[in-house]
């Protein structure tokens, strides 16, 4: 039998090749290049540019964050926006329901002005168309002026059919004949120097126009020492416009 390895012997074996290691390895380290100065500042903009990397991220964030905020506001205002505006819409179409109404009624108003205007003119018309029927209705009398009062006794009538014939010299077939005759106007005082005029009306109105043309080619007809006029019986308006010419008679 081969007799057991001693430990202390394998140990002291190792010695000299574990120095020998040792040895190795510190001349490597000596040997190993030192960190260039140069990396120093490589390092520190690193870190600073790390560092401000972290501080734009945050600044970023809180930018973000801000934005966020504004854009509840701005939902915010959105909303309430949205609200006035259909608010508005809501008045619009209350104001236009009530610019319908009033142009509807414009509209009725227009074309009752429209009416009413042609009312007016139909108004204007009147005055001049009453004129109109007044002398129209006033065509078959006659006025004679300057009988003296009370010359033509009880019966009127009957003083003017006898009186006409010998004033105009005329001659009427048929007989002449009046459907009325009497004074205008209430009895005057006694001493006044102005008889009132005497108005009658013809029973037949082809009678009236030639007394009148001889009276207005004679003039004045004389009657025991009384100038007697006779003019066809016109309305107050008529009679004031024909008295505005009188003037101009002498010159026609």
């Amino acid at each position: 039998m081969e007799p057991a390895p001693d430990p202390e012997a394998a140990a002291l074996s190792e010695l000299p090749e574990l120095a020998s290691r040792g040895r190795k390895y510190a001349l490597r380290q000596t040997r190993a290049p030192s960190p260039a100065p140069q990396e120093q500042p490589i390092n520190q903009a690193r870190a600073m540019a790390d560092a401000s990397q972290g501080a734009t991220m945050d600044c970023i964030l809180q930018e973000i964050s801000a934005v966020g905020h504004k854009r509840k506001g701005m939902d915010s205002m959105m909303t309430s926006l949205t609200e006035d505006t259909k608010s508005v819409r809501l008045d619009i179409a209350g104001f236009q329901s009530r610019v319908t109404t009033l142009e509807q009624r414009v509209t009725t108003v227009e074309m009752q002005a429209m009416l009413t205007s042609d009312r007016d003119q139909e108004l204007l018309c009147l005055p001049s168309k009453v004129i109109d029927l007044k002398d129209r209705s006033r065509r078959d009398n006659v006025r004679f002026l300057g009988f003296l009062e009370e010359i033509e006794g009880a019966d009127v009538q009957s003083f003017v059919k006898n009186t006409l014939p010998q004033l105009t010299d005329l001659t009427f077939d048929p007989p002449l004949e009046f459907q009325r005759a009497h004074r205008l106007g209430p009895k005057r005082r006694e001493g006044t120097n102005h008889p009132r005029p005497i108005i009658a009306c013809y029973l037949r109105h082809t009678q009236a126009p030639q007394p009148l043309q001889k009276a207005r080619m004679q003039g004045p007809f004389r009657m025991n020492d009384l100038q007697i006029w006779m003019t066809a019986d016109f309305s107050k308006e008529t009679s004031e416009r024909r008295k505005a010419f009188l003037a101009l008679h002498p010159h026609l």
